[in-house]
């Protein structure tokens, strides 16, 4: 008798610009502001929101 679970048996794992594209799909954005398919404008954009809704690099907010 097999101790594991058949649920797994096809279960398997996404990599992480998958996740990104589902979260995507349900309304979350994953970005990193070092993607290099951003441009100079687009990364400060999101820089600015990130530290406004989360704080600073080291998470502190203001």
């Amino acid at each position: 008798m097999s101790m594991t679970s058949r649920i797994y048996d096809s279960a398997r794992q996404r990599d992480g610009e998958e996740l990104k594209r589902d979260g995507w799909r349900s309304g979350i954005l994953a970005v990193s502001v070092s993607d290099h398919r951003l441009s100079a404008m687009e990364r400060e954009a999101l820089r600015t929101i990130g530290e406004r809704l989360y704080g600073g690099a080291r998470g502190k907010r203001t």
